[in-house]
């Protein structure tokens, strides 16, 4: 029987938190107070019964559920998916379906708990960082922790993730109408006749809707007939892969994965835990998720038997570049401006999270907060000690979690002696629009945008749009003296860009290109952009 993963259905079942009885705490993923959630089942037999369900459909076990004072009657329980899950065990994840019917407002847009118990992490603040990483640069859910009570008894302390829910949604401005597909490969039965063995979530091409259905999970309604063009495109055709998956964003993930060594996603055995995104201009965005074996405490590629830990801080940049298995690396990294561009990504994961002590900082912050709490779960995985020694030491004899803090340390400093990291992008500054010459009695009506580039820049682009939503288009800037630019050949690129009727105001980031790299200004340009308006100009 396929592994049960329960996935959200968009724009109702979606998963997470209560809402306004934590309004005083602020927004429900943000660390500091931790919030206690209760449960009360009219079952002793609780646990029998919730191990029952995960091996059986998809049926919830009711019961009554608490936040801050605040009581749901009739809320779905079952133990969360994935391989946290153990029958018997003494703490299990866990899914929370609240009733139909309560409005959005008060559960603030969310409809479903999903609680992780940390499973394999002893420093238990895994997910936490990882999620704050990877959302520093793409869509990606929150995450904090959560105390958890079952018939008043203290269950453990949780790791609170935030579901791809109408907030989710909201944030990062997109509808959440369209196709989610969960990768979800099975591993146990054998693949439907007729298809190809091993291809599990790689994305590799087979033959047809019915694979892909071995081993992705979707939402109702959803366009399987994309997912299937999807993979023929970046199979047989890449120079058509923009059009129907969003390749930064991809690219982004990846870098992701191979920086902070998660291997319990695309980049390791079985490419499980990502999410594929069918957005309104009908390209896939990835999600990422499950991040608690994160910064090397998963060790399999997928190639041969699981790797050991100095082999895991020396993971290769380029890993899978090479190997047809993963052709979302190989086909991808094959395209040599995407190559360059994973690489620069890479390059500002480690600059901005890995450089000086700000991750073990984070890190030990995030422990203070939550020692009380663990200190007080008798169901915990690690016994106090192992949580504290955590960020330094390997933990386990046969699993030998490495120490979360160590094992990064030496991850940053292996990948900034990797030749790649050493290579010079091209310089860009003095990033500017022209404004209306002083005294001059000619109005401004068109956006000349400017930035003085290094030498032996091979390509120029500005990347604008003229409303929050809209897609970004793409502009050649040049350096010919008849570009809105200064003089040919000074290092000025320039370009003119007049707007449409109606629209005043422009956002906009230049991208630059040499023979061996890329660069990006603002060099956060998926959160950070540039902007004028035409009134601004004028004045």
């Amino acid at each position: 029987m396929k592994k049960q993963i329960i996935i959200p259905a968009i724009g109702s079942l979606l998963m997470l938190f209560i809402g306004s009885s934590l309004s005083a705490q602020g927004s429900l993923f943000d660390s500091g107070e931790i919030p206690e959630i209760k449960i009360t089942f009219e079952k002793e037999n609780w646990r029998y019964l919730l191990d029952s369900l995960r091996y059986n459909g998809e049926g919830l076990l009711t019961g009554t559920l608490e936040a801050d004072g605040e009581k749901i009657e009739e809320a779905g329980v079952r133990y969360r998916s994935g391989v946290g899950f153990t029958p018997g065990n003494k703490r299990n994840g866990l899914y929370i379906k609240l009733p139909a019917g309560l409005s959005s407002e008060k559960l603030k847009g969310y409809t479903v708990l999903d609680l992780s118990s940390a499973v394999r992490d002893p420093s238990l603040v895994r997910e936490v960082l990882a999620y704050e990483i990877i959302r520093s640069y793409v869509p990606a859910p929150k995450a904090s922790f959560a105390k958890v009570f079952i018939n008043e008894d203290y269950y453990g302390l949780f790791v609170n993730i935030e579901p791809l829910d109408q907030p989710f949604w909201d944030r990062y401005g997109m509808t959440g109408k369209g196709s989610l597909f969960l990768s979800n490969p099975e591993i146990i039965e054998q693949e439907p006749e007729g298809c190809t063995s091993r291809i599990y979530g790689s994305l590799g091409l087979d033959k047809g809707v019915t694979c892909l259905k071995n081993h992705f999970d979707a939402n109702a309604g959803a366009n399987w007939g994309a997912l299937e063009r999807l993979t023929e495109t970046l199979n047989e055709d890449l120079s058509k892969i923009d059009q129907i998956l969003d390749v930064d964003k991809t690219l982004w993930m990846l870098a992701f994965n191979n920086v902070v060594a998660n291997l319990n996603s695309y980049s390791g055995q079985y490419s499980p835990n990502y999410y594929l995104y069918l957005g309104e201009d009908g390209r896939f965005v990835p999600i990422v998720t499950h991040l608690n074996l994160a910064f090397g405490s998963f060790k399999n590629t997928g190639s041969g038997s699981d790797l050991g830990i100095r082999q895991m801080i020396q993971l290769d940049p380029l890993l899978h570049s090479d190997n047809p298995s993963m052709p979302l690396i190989s086909r991808l990294l094959s395209n040599e401006l995407y190559k360059k561009q994973y690489l620069n990504h890479m390059i500002t994961i480690v600059n901005d999270h890995f450089k000086g002590e700000s991750f073990k900082e984070k890190a030990t912050t995030l422990q203070q907060e939550i020692l009380s709490p663990l200190m007080e779960d008798v169901n915990k995985y690690y016994p106090t000690s192992d949580f504290l020694r955590s960020k330094e030491e390997i933990i386990g004899k046969k699993s030998r979690i490495p120490g979360l803090v160590d094992f990064m340390t030496k991850r940053a400093s292996f990948l900034k002696m990797n030749p790649a990291f050493t290579i010079r992008p091209p310089a860009i500054a003095d990033v500017e629009v022209k404004r209306r010459e002083r005294f001059s009695s000619k109005r401004v009506s068109d956006f000349e945008i400017q930035a003085k580039i290094g030498k032996f820049t091979k390509k120029v682009h500005v990347y604008y749009r003229f409303a929050d939503g809209d897609a970004f288009k793409m502009a050649e800037m040049k350096d010919n003296g008849n570009s809105s630019d200064e003089k040919a050949n000074d290092s000025v690129y320039g370009v003119k860009i007049t707007p449409p009727s109606g629209k005043k105001s422009i956002e906009y980031y230049i991208f630059a290109e040499n023979a061996k790299a890329v660069n990006y200004s603002p060099t956060h340009y998926t959160k950070e952009r540039y902007s004028a308006s035409i009134q601004e100009l004028n004045k």
